[in-house]
């Protein structure tokens, strides 16, 4: 006889597994960007070549092409054209170039990290990935700057290496070939042997003796000498009383000029540039991102720079003086090193402090706080915007 089992009822079932608990390595809502994320924004600004050639461009070609046709000229015809390095051509070219197109160009770029991801479209796809907007924001500061910065080093390192290297092998002061760096003895000794340059050539405001100078800068004197009416025939001894009171009240003058900049001088002027574009940076992705797009950001922070910094800087307005320390362009320049002339004021030497007589007064507190202000200002609101947008 064959059993048949009871099919009608099923075996248990087991129970089910628990639920996995959320992992904690998830910080995907967390406001602070990784190292992937920061990666990620870097790859994404590389891969737009015509942008990333154009800021190359502007930061290391322009002053290399500049210096490039100095060197040329002063090998072909060095009697017409002078050195290509210097002191005055450091100065022009880090406070007219790399200091200006420096911050377009970081604006550019900021400009364009704040937009990108809406003009193509991508800001969706962000979002669905569950990462907190903010730490999408912040990823951007530091890849930008990761890019811009050291662009701008190596453009003003040329700029350094050229001006210190092919610098002139004596100072040109007043169109006179003094050797650099004497003291007021030191002038007035020199002085005192080249009275005929010093008399004929140096700038004196006072009285004088009345001689009569030659085409070449040479007092003319001897008993068969032509002497211009009104004029005397000087001695010796007066020649060189006179050379060292001219060079007396030239050596303040005289003691700003150098032959190249110093170490300190251009430590001190490169982390004022970078300074510069890291504002260029932020400010131009907080505002792009704010207005949500590109083209009107660049415009507006081109204005800024060009147009609106250098009227606020040396026009005194009545009743806005506040309103014009508040522009950040003229608070950054109050923080330029002495002897670095911004927006065509005057240099004072370096380590003077007074490179810029002619900006309106601001104190260096101040500056410093207009600039973290505009900084943190800019940030918060491009932030602020990126949070709130539709997806």
């Amino acid at each position: 006889m064959t059993t048949v089992p009871d099919l009608g009822t099923p075996p248990p079932t087991p129970p089910a597994p628990p639920a996995p608990a959320p992992s904690s390595s998830d910080r995907r809502g967390s406001p602070i960007p990784t190292g992937g994320m920061i990666a990620t924004r870097i790859m994404e600004l590389r891969k737009r070549r015509g942008l990333m050639i154009a800021l190359t461009l502007v930061t290391i070609g322009i002053p290399t092409i500049l210096l490039l046709i100095r060197l040329l000229l002063h090998a072909f015809d060095p009697k017409s054209y002078g050195p290509a390095g210097g002191y005055s051509i450091y100065t022009g070219l880090s406070a007219g170039v790399l200091y200006v197109f420096g911050f377009i160009v970081a604006a550019t770029l900021g400009c364009t990290a704040g937009s990108v991801d809406l003009t193509e479209g991508m800001f969706r796809h962000l979002v669905v990935t569950g990462r907190s907007r903010l730490a999408l924001y912040l990823a951007r500061i530091p890849a930008g700057l990761a890019i811009i910065v050291p662009m701008v080093a190596v453009g003003f390192a040329i700029v350094c290496a050229v001006c210190v290297f092919a610098a002139p092998a004596e100072l040109s002061y007043d169109g006179v070939n003094v050797p650099a760096g004497l003291s007021l003895t030191g002038l007035e000794n020199w002085a005192a042997g080249h009275a005929d340059v010093v008399l004929c050539d140096f700038n004196y405001n006072g009285p004088g003796l009345n001689v009569p100078c030659g085409p070449n800068g040479v007092i003319i004197t001897g008993p068969g000498s032509q002497v211009p009416p009104g004029s005397v025939q000087p001695t010796h001894a007066q020649l060189r009383a006179a050379a060292i009171r001219i060079a007396k009240q030239d050596f303040p003058n005289y003691s700003t000029q150098f032959r190249y900049p110093s170490d300190s001088l251009m430590i001190r002027t490169g982390l004022w540039i970078e300074l510069e574009a890291a504002i260029g940076f932020t400010v131009g992705l907080g505002l792009s991102s704010l207005m949500g797009q590109r083209t009107v950001s660049v415009i507006v922070m081109i204005v800024l720079e060009i147009v609106l910094t250098p009227i606020f800087s040396r026009a005194r307005i009545p009743h806005f003086l506040n309103l014009q320390r508040a522009v950040v362009g003229v608070a950054t320049a109050h923080l330029a090193p002495g002897g670095i002339p911004v927006f065509g004021g005057g240099g004072g030497g370096p380590g003077g402090g007074q490179g810029n007589p002619g900006l309106i007064p601001e104190s260096h507190i101040v500056a410093v706080c207009v600039i973290i202000a505009w900084l943190v200002v800019w940030t918060a609101l491009g932030a602020w915007r990126m949070m709130r947008r539709d997806a």
